[in-house]
């Protein structure tokens, strides 16, 4: 799968990691909702630094569109209000 990290660039990333990004989508979802800022940007932090370490970073030169976009990772709560809700960045597979 491609992963685009805003402002990061674009990482191809193995399909058995999804699981784990998804588990940590999920808390995502959870810390918006309880407005607890502090957890959201300690969990986003992890799951932007898993992308970023099990993933190989795409030449920016290509064009490749992406499966999946990360919000940057300084992005407000109230921002990410409008993007980590419901399933997240990261749908259930059945």
């Amino acid at each position: 799968m491609i992963v685009r990290i805003i402002g990061e660039g674009q990482f191809e990333l193995e399909s058995r990691y999804y699981d784990e990004l998804n588990a940590i989508d999920n808390r995502l979802v959870e810390f918006v909702a309880k407005e607890d800022e502090e957890a959201f940007k300690e969990e986003l932090k992890k799951l932007v630094d898993l992308i970023m370490e099990k993933g190989h970073p795409i030449d920016p030169s290509r064009i490749v569109e992406s499966d999946i976009i990360i919000p940057p990772p300084d992005i407000t709560l109230d921002e990410a209000k409008e993007i980590f809700r419901g399933e997240g960045l990261f749908p259930d597979l059945e």
